[in-house]
């Protein structure tokens, strides 16, 4: 496609952030009430509902609710009687309440262990809690459920205001209180009086910097904060004090991946302020945060390989590079990277990801703008260096750049000349030999740092028939190679081939 044609926008739609699973504090989707094709839906935050690549079953994944954030807190907290200020989940605290008698329980019931502070002390964490206390009381739910549900968060502020009144350095009431602000955030009902969300969530964040003070490891608690600065932040539009916002939420996210690296859900969401991010500041910052959150989506990926909202994330974002350096008429980072190799890396993400979960409306309609960015009847055409066939250590002098090509069924080198389709055996239709890799045969998809290969970003494709080896044309360009073979292979293990061949081959 030509750069000059006129594309569709990437709209960066409100995202709804429901708080805490941040698989998604905001799975921002389109209105899918409209059947708008020209607007690419903007990413989709993680709650902590995603599965863990191993859990993955893709016959059981339903779709996970707009409102994705359900407030999860420390995983190895069990339940206990008696303990007013344990860290609960939120499922645990509400799970809890709802089998209780339905009766207020009494402030003595709560076990006041923890050390005894002055009065002083004593009266400033009351007057705090007075505070938080009012705007929680003030809340009425939309309906009926809403105020059901409130009156449950209601009666847990008050165990945890307790708890704190007791122990001003209980780190895990304050965490759980502040879960309890930011979910009751959302339970603020528009048409009333009650308190503004930003108001809760504003206390929560206090709530936080408090937990966080007083235990700097709470990694779920810096995670669930960025949330609540990213709510925030998103009431502001694109002005100044949403800047520092979006900044202070990227710094609160880069704090949970350094105390836990193994969350692809923090990821994804670090890369999603990233982006907003990149909409506020001066355009020559923009590139260099672009960047930073194409990133931390593909380190998402790369821990969750099936992880269907960072895939569609990076899409987007790499989608809106395309349109910028078409306006601009660069390449990425001044590498030779043109707008067109950008919207079709873009597609090549939005369909993986609607191949992972082909009932999401939201991928849909993006595929539906994006698909003829695909280089058809393939998900990838480009250019590796390659050893001759069936001898992976030849001489440095021996290897070519060749043209490959990948669909659903594997990846294929063609010669020159030769037109773009894949052959059932190892020769072309001239009987030339070529390099072929069913996507069953792959065991694993990695870079490599070989001494014995030609200089540049290597590629090594383990098969159950040994190890091929290529040579990338650039770093960028091996990071895509080795993602579409990676999602190729992931569509497969999870039974959607079908899918994705229904994509490329129409």
């Amino acid at each position: 496609m030509s750069t000059n044609d006129e594309k569709p926008e990437l709209q960066n739609g409100d995202r709804d952030s429901d708080l805490h699973e941040h698989e998604g504090t905001a799975i921002q989707s389109t209105d899918n009430s409209k059947d708008d094709s020209s607007n690419l839906q903007q990413p989709i935050q993680s709650n902590g509902n995603d599965t863990a690549p191993e859990d993955v079953d893709p016959k059981s994944e339903e779709e996970v609710s707009d409102k994705g954030r359900p407030i999860e807190s420390k995983d190895n907290a069990q339940l206990q009687k008696d303990e007013g200020s344990r860290t609960f989940t939120m499922r645990e605290l509400l799970n809890e309440l709802k089998n209780d008698d339905g009766d207020e329980v009494s402030e003595a019931s709560v076990t006041a262990d923890g050390a005894r502070h002055s009065k002083k002390n004593t009266q400033q964490h009351t007057e705090k809690n007075s505070a938080a206390m009012d705007l929680i009381n003030s809340i009425t739910g939309s309906d009926e459920e809403g105020r059901s549900r409130q009156r449950i968060l209601t009666y847990a502020a008050r165990r945890y205001a307790s708890a704190i009144e007791r122990n001003s350095d209980d780190y895990d009431a304050l965490y759980n209180w502040a879960l309890v602000l930011q979910e009751s955030a959302d339970n603020v009902n528009p048409d009333t009086s009650s308190p503004s969300k930003d108001a809760l969530l504003e206390e929560a964040c206090k709530k936080y910097d408090e937990a966080t003070r007083l235990n700097p490891t709470l990694h779920d608690a810096y995670y669930n904060w960025a949330i609540a600065i990213s709510d925030r932040a998103k009431m502001r539009g694109r002005t100044k004090e949403a800047e520092e916002l979006w900044k202070q939420a990227t710094n609160n996210y880069e704090k949970a991946v350094q105390l836990n690296w193994n969350s692809p859900q923090a990821l994804n969401n670090w890369g999603l302020a990233l982006q907003e991010l990149s909409a506020i500041v001066p355009a020559r910052e923009k590139q260099t945060i672009v960047k930073s959150a194409i990133s931390k989506f593909r380190a998402a990926i790369q821990l969750q390989f099936d992880f269907h909202r960072a895939i569609y994330n990076l899409g987007t974002v790499l989608y809106g590079l395309a349109e910028d350096t078409s306006r601009t008429g660069g390449t990425m980072g001044g590498h030779d990277v043109s707008p067109d190799e950008l919207y079709s890396q873009s597609a090549i993400y939005i369909a993986a990801a609607h191949a992972l979960k082909p009932n999401y409306s939201v991928y849909t309609s993006a595929l539906k703008l994006v698909r003829s960015m695909l280089p058809l009847p393939y998900l990838k055409v480009g250019y590796l260096t390659a050893p001759p066939v069936g001898n992976p250590i030849a001489p440095h002098g021996d290897w070519k750049r060749a043209q490959f090509v990948l669909n659903h069924e594997g990846l294929q080198q063609l010669h020159n000349g030769e037109q773009r389709h894949m052959v059932s055996g190892d020769k072309t239709s001239n009987g030339r030999p070529v390099i072929k890799i069913d996507i069953p045969d792959i065991v694993s998809v990695s870079a490599c740092a070989d001494l014995t290969l030609p200089p540049g970003p290597s590629i090594c494709i383990d098969t159950i028939h040994g190890p091929t080896y290529l040579i990338a044309d650039s770093w960028e360009y091996l990071d895509t190679w080795l993602d579409a073979i990676r999602l190729v292979y992931t569509i497969f293990a999870r039974g959607k081939t079908d899918v994705l061949a229904g994509i490329i081959t129409g």
